[in-house]
């Protein structure tokens, strides 16, 4: 059969757009006609879309994207893995500036974008009105560092790597808001097939040209790489040379003080904290509720574990690990490609590619 495609649709006659808040069947799941797939919002309720049919799921659409009425959110397919009628990116057509409505006009705002933006203390008066404001849209006002990103709504974007940490930037990415997750990509032949989070796997390492000419530039690194490193520096370098951009990624629960600079590929977890003035040099990592206290500088690549606390003015070189529940003095040097243990506690310089053992209180 002719893929049947599972449309956004038409709730209020004055709102061309909804927002998909859940995606409630995976990607390749055999679904049958009347069993609901998806809950769509606009700023009047919330509606379930049905599936029109019986046949396997295939999601073009991600949890958080701001849709066209009549934007395509799946297709329902013969088999799981028959070709799509083109990859499609749902995103909501950008107006010509004689199409914009003017100052004045009504604002469109989704409930729990309202509510957020109300217990922030952000105007309503003072957000636009030639969109849909949706929880995305506030949090990048709030979180001005988000910003850059955010102005990338629903690029697409592929992540690399199935495990744990993979998992946790699809959760931030999809926080974020900004990002369509095309999918995942991971070295594994027994999880070829699969899914990660309802996210398909597309292939291996082969598909990477496959896809940069179907349109996808975006990527982000899911291996933390925490045992060894030179693992994730190697899958940067790899996917960059097939063309790959990697934005910054800073969770919504995250801090990052106006001041600080985030270059390409830092990626900031829930809960950790960026202090004034601080530097993250490209594709480091700052793990959940870590804080890096004012002026400090993080080297390229460098992973801070989660739980760390590096006070005031501390500068770890490149390539280096601070792991889980490190302390640190003020003000000290830790060298590129040292790896500190978990629970140490530094009090003097780290010398480069130097191994601190876990809970050592480092004086030297």
């Amino acid at each position: 059969m002719p893929a049947i495609p599972v449309l956004v649709p038409l709730l209020n006659a004055n709102e061309p757009e909804a927002r998909l808040v859940t995606v409630h069947r995976y990607e390749g799941a055999a679904v049958t006609k009347g069993e609901l797939l998806f809950t769509i919002e606009t700023t009047k309720a919330a509606a379930d879309v049905e599936s029109p049919g019986d046949g396997y799921l295939r999601l073009v659409a991600a949890e958080g994207d701001n849709l066209t009425v009549g934007a395509s959110l799946a297709y329902l397919t013969a088999s799981v893995d028959e070709a799509l009628p083109v990859l499609e990116v749902p995103t909501q057509p950008v107006k010509p500036a004689t199409e914009l409505e003017q100052p004045g006009g009504e604002l469109r705002i989704t409930r729990p974008a309202r509510a957020l933006a109300e217990s922030l203390g952000i105007d309503l008066a003072s957000l636009p009105v030639d969109r849909l404001i949706t929880e995305a849209v506030i949090r990048a006002i709030a979180n001005p560092v988000s910003a850059p990103v955010v102005a990338q709504v629903h690029a697409g974007m592929i992540i690399y790597g199935a495990g744990g940490h993979a998992k946790a930037v699809m959760e931030m990415a999809r926080a974020l808001g900004a990002f369509r997750i095309i999918g995942v990509v991971d070295d594994n032949p027994a999880l070829q097939g699969g899914s990660v989070l309802g996210y398909p796997i597309l292939g291996t390492r082969a598909s990477l040209p496959g896809l940069y000419e179907q349109g996808v530039r975006l990527a982000a690194n899911g291996v933390g790489g925490i045992v060894n490193i030179a693992v994730r520096i190697n899958l940067f370098e790899m996917l960059a040379g097939h063309g790959f951009a990697f934005p910054a990624l800073c969770h919504p629960r995250a801090t990052v003080e106006d001041s600080a600079q985030v270059a390409d590929g830092v990626q900031v977890f829930a809960n950790a904290y960026v202090g004034s003035s601080s530097i993250l040099h490209e594709r480091c990592m700052i793990n959940t509720a870590a804080v890096i206290s004012h002026d400090c500088e993080i080297g390229a690549y460098t992973h801070i574990a989660p739980g760390a606390m590096l006070a005031g003015h501390v500068h770890v070189g490149e390539r280096a690990l601070v792991g889980m529940g490190v302390t640190t003095a003020i003000g000290i040097n830790i060298g590129s490609g040292a790896r500190i243990g978990n629970g140490a506690i530094l009090l003097a310089d780290v010398p480069e590619r130097a191994i601190v053992p876990a809970g050592k209180v480092w004086t030297i």
